[in-house]
């Protein structure tokens, strides 16, 4: 299997889409690792697994009849696999596999045979002491874009999934591409204080443009960035539209990017920009605090 990804926009012709077949129902209240996940629990109102599979196979659909291949994740009993971005990232031409909290870590199993024939050399492993997940990792073109949290919130929150260390590794690892780091705002009780990955309140499209929640950032200095990197191309959006999932799309050509129906004002000014929209319902699997980046794992974006 040929590996490669350089940025978040390039053809997109392999992919692995995430699986909600036996996903492990209802978790207890004190056994939910993000916010937005126990809002829906005490709340009675936790996705079942019926209607996440439905959505997941709706969205693998969508992209198999535009001629991309569609991986799943071989399945796992009673185990959430459909988060697949925070299993692995692909970056150049290696498989960046993750080192994420306890209770995800054998998500990796899943994952795992669909790389059977990627060599051992093209799959990087963090070590102990590294703790990264995909969803806060993004290649673009020569630099890696990577929402952490410093020590201080590392350690607080639960919330917090990427840490300070995994910024020095992935130079160690890519010395060719500068290493960016964007410090989330975290928070393991409130969905709208909380950026769960950099992908929660960011997405980077092909035409220069973005959409964007700017409170995500702890720092306005990486805020100031972002805006000043987007002048005059940036959509941004509010705390309530971020808690929708609307900063997380999924491009799967430069001018192809993939939405959800509900998504009316994201929607209207993609429209605007110039890109194809193609939607998906996924309302139930965004109670989980994810959506459509955070579902599919990109394995191989065309040159």
């Amino acid at each position: 299997m040929n590996l490669r990804a350089v940025n978040e926009w390039d053809p997109l012709r392999t992919v692995v889409v995430g699986t909600a077949r036996s996903m492990g129902g209802t978790p207890l209240l004190e056994d939910a690792y993000d916010p937005k996940s126990k809002e829906h629990i005490r709340a009675g109102t936790f996705p079942l697994e019926t209607d996440c599979m439905s959505e997941l196979d709706g969205l693998a659909a969508l992209l198999e009849a535009r001629d991309i291949r569609v991986l799943r994740p071989q399945g796992l009993e009673d185990l959430n696999q459909i988060f697949a971005r925070d299993v692995g990232v692909v970056i150049d031409d290696r498989f960046v596999s993750m080192r994420m909290i306890s209770d995800r870590a054998a998500e990796w199993q899943g994952i795992m045979p669909l790389l059977k024939d990627v060599h051992d050399s093209h799959v990087l492993t963090p070590p102990a002491g590294v703790r990264v997940e995909g969803g806060d990792v993004m290649p673009m073109n020569g630099e890696i874009w990577v929402g952490h949290s410093a020590a201080d919130d590392f350690a607080k929150y639960t919330t917090s999934r990427t840490n300070e260390a995994a910024l020095d590794w992935l130079s160690d690892q890519y010395t060719d591409w500068r290493i960016r780091g964007f410090e989330l705002t975290k928070s393991d009780d409130d969905p709208r204080a909380n950026a769960l990955h950099l992908d929660c309140c960011l997405s980077v499209l092909a035409g220069g443009h973005a959409i964007f929640h700017a409170n995500g950032l702890k720092h306005e200095e990486d805020r100031a960035f972002i805006r000043s990197q987007f002048e005059g191309q940036l959509l941004e959006v509010d705390a309530d539209q971020m808690y929708d999932m609307q900063c997380n799309l999924i491009s799967i050509t430069p001018e192809d990017v993939v939405s959800c129906p509900t998504f009316e004002h994201v929607n209207a000014q993609l429209l605007d920009w110039g890109y194809r929209i193609h939607t998906t319902p996924l309302q139930e699997t965004a109670k989980m605090e994810g959506l459509l980046r955070c579902v599919t794992l990109p394995l191989f974006r065309q040159a």
